[in-house]
């Protein structure tokens, strides 16, 4: 199946959604109530009121109102930002409980060692033996290492020693995986903030990249997730999962209007290959129903 195919087909809950109060036929001209319905449908697809508002109010004033809101959530979704070249390239990844972070580890991992690279996890989730013990499973599928300690061990030592270990190896790339943390619970997210001091430490401008994994059907939840993350450990970037579970793809559009951070990938399902490169153009092809065009 092509990369269109598998995104199309993740994101169809989403687009179904939206097929349901978009007219079927475009016309040069809507009425006010299919602008309306389109609104509507943007905002319970979690684009957010305030994006959606304005994504209608622009293609309301063009001559193709619906390539006008196709190019506009195209350049919503469309932040350049090259991502960070080093040697180790260092790669925290963190995200809450459930979002499917320890597997999108596993997946990256997968990636790069299927460009050539030699690939370091270290476990620094350590307060949940199954979680370590799955990571473990998709290091090894992937061809990687994995640096790990005893249930309870220090998560920041695990971060240094992998670091550490990763120079020493002459590893390309390092990725640490964090535990799963709550945005609410200050004790860990000053667990977290500690771990991302001690990478600087253990190598000068390391991390790299910090990608937040997200669920995509927790709405509002994902938003408040990523403003507190963001505070803690200086977001560069998004993971966006779970896609093909949920009518709400337009979180991604929210997201991105709201933090002006890259998607950098998008999970529409369980295999390796439906974890995908973001692209906007894409995803917004797959994300908006299919409609005719007819004269006025």
């Amino acid at each position: 199946m092509s990369f269109f195919n598998r995104l199309s087909q993740g994101l169809s809950k989403s687009r179904n959604s939206l097929a349901a109060m978009f007219p079927g036929q475009v016309k040069e001209k809507l009425s006010e109530s299919e602008w309306q319905d389109i609104e509507d449908a943007l905002i319970m697809a979690d684009c957010g009121a305030p994006l959606a508002m304005a994504l209608i109010a622009q293609a309301k004033k063009s001559k193709q109102p619906m390539q006008t809101l196709k190019d506009n959530m195209q350049q919503t979704l469309n932040i350049n930002s090259p991502i960070h070249e080093a040697k180790p390239f260092v790669l925290l990844v963190a995200g809450v409980n459930g979002t499917g972070k320890t597997t999108t580890i596993g997946k990256l991992a997968n990636m790069y060692a299927a460009q050539g690279k030699k690939v370091l996890i270290g476990a620094a989730d350590t307060f949940r033996a199954a979680a370590v013990e799955q990571l473990a499973v998709w290091v090894e599928r992937a061809g990687a290492d994995i640096v790990k300690q005893a249930e309870g061990a220090d998560p920041a030592s695990v971060a240094f020693d992998t670091i550490t270990r990763g120079i020493a190896k002459n590893y390309d790339v390092i990725i640490i995986d964090t535990a799963g943390r709550v945005q609410t619970d200050i004790s860990l997210m000053n667990e977290l903030a500690k771990v991302y001091r001690v990478i600087g430490k253990a190598l000068d401008g390391a991390p790299h990249e910090v990608w937040h994994v997200v669920d995509g059907g927790t709405g509002q939840n994902a938003v408040v997730q990523v403003e507190k993350f963001r505070e803690i450990i200086y977001t560069t970037g998004l993971i966006v999962t779970k896609l093909d579970g949920t009518g709400k793809g337009g979180v991604v559009l929210q997201l991105c209007d709201k933090f002006k951070l890259p998607v950098r990938y998008v999970g529409v399902g369980e295999t390796l290959e439906d974890l995908m490169p973001f692209n906007p153009e894409a995803y917004v092809d797959s994300l908006l129903p299919q409609t005719t065009h007819t004269e006025t």
